[in-house]
C-alpha cells in the first residue's frame, strides 16, 4: 500500500470501467434522494472517488465538496467535465475537516468499510456530524455481511464470477474483518488486488451514530426506499443530527 492506500493510479486507471456502477438506473435513484436530503444546502461526500454521484449531484444544483485519500482518484475527477467545479480535500475521511457545514454527507458503496477499525468508523461518525449543520443527515449504502451464505466450516464467499475475471470475500469472524479478493486476466496474466475491510452490522452503525450525536431516522434495503427486511443484501441508512 502507498500514500493513495489501495487506489492508487493503477487501480484509478480503471476503476471507471465498471460501467454497471455508472448506468442511470444504478446513479439516478442515489442522486435523486441525495438532491432531496440536500434541500438548498451543501453536500459532502466522503471517498469521492472519480466522481461518479459527485458529478452528476453537481449537475443537479447541489454544491459537493468530497473528501479523497487517493490523489490518482481525484485527478480522474478533475480531468473531467465540470470536475474542476468539485472542491476535493485530499485525506482520511474519518479525520479531515473542511471549511463550512453541510445539509447532507453521505458514503455509498461500502466505503465505510473501507475504515478497518471499530475505532476509525466511530470517527467517522464523529466527523461528520461536526460537519452537519442542525437537522443535517448522513447516509451511509453498505452491504450486510454475507455469512449465512457461507457453507458451514468456510470463510469465502464469491461475490463474483466471470470468464475473465472473480471476485472472493475471504472473512474473518472473530475480528468482523474480510479481504475482498479480485482476479482478472489482462493480457493473458492474472493480476490480483486483494483489499482489506471491516463489516459492521446495521445495529453497531446506528450506536456509532449514536455515539457521534445523530439518530436514525430512515433505513431501507435500497435508494428506491425498498422496504428493509431480513432478506436485504444491503441498506441504505439515514441518521440525523438533531436541529436546534
Amino acid at each position: 500500500m502507498h500514500d493513495d492506500g489501495y487506489f492508487g493510479e493503477r487501480i484509478a486507471a480503471r476503476y471507471d470501467d465498471d460501467a454497471g456502477i455508472f448506468e442511470s438506473a444504478v446513479v439516478d435513484p442515489v442522486v435523486d434522494l441525495l438532491v432531496e436530503l440536500a434541500g438548498s444546502g451543501r453536500a459532502l461526500e466522503l471517498g469521492i472517488g472519480t466522481g461518479r454521484i459527485a458529478l452528476p449531484l453537481a449537475r443537479r444544483g447541489v454544491q459537493v465538496h468530497g473528501i479523497e485519500l487517493s490523489k490518482a482518484m481525484a485527478a480522474r475527477l478533475r480531468a473531467k467535465p465540470g470536475g474542476r467545479e468539485i472542491g476535493v480535500t485530499i485525506g482520511d475521511f474519518a479525520t479531515t475537516s473542511v471549511d463550512g457545514t453541510f445539509s447532507v454527507a453521505y458514503l455509498v458503496f461500502n466505503t465505510i468499510m473501507n475504515l478497518t477499525t471499530q475505532a476509525a468508523q466511530v470517527a467517522c461518525f464523529r466527523n461528520v456530524a461536526a460537519h452537519l449543520e442542525p437537522g443535517g443527515c448522513f447516509v451511509i449504502e453498505v452491504g450486510i455481511p454475507a455469512l449465512r451464505q457461507l457453507p458451514p466450516g468456510e470463510t469465502i464467499h464469491a461475490f463474483h464470477v466471470g470468464e475473465t475475471s472473480w471476485g472472493l470475500d475471504e472473512y474473518d469472524v472473530a475480528r468482523q474483518g474480510l479481504i475482498s479478493h479480485h482476479f482478472r486476466i489482462v493480457d493473458g496474466k492474472l493480476e490480483r488486488l486483494s483489499i482489506p475491510f471491516r463489516y459492521a452490522w446495521p445495529a453497531e452503525l446506528d450506536l456509532m451514530a449514536e455515539l457521534g450525536g445523530m439518530t436514525l431516522r430512515e433505513r431501507w434495503s435500497g435508494w428506491k426506499r425498498e422496504p428493509f427486511t431480513s432478506d436485504s443484501v444491503k441498506h441504505v441508512s439515514v441518521w440525523e443530527k438533531p436541529a436546534l
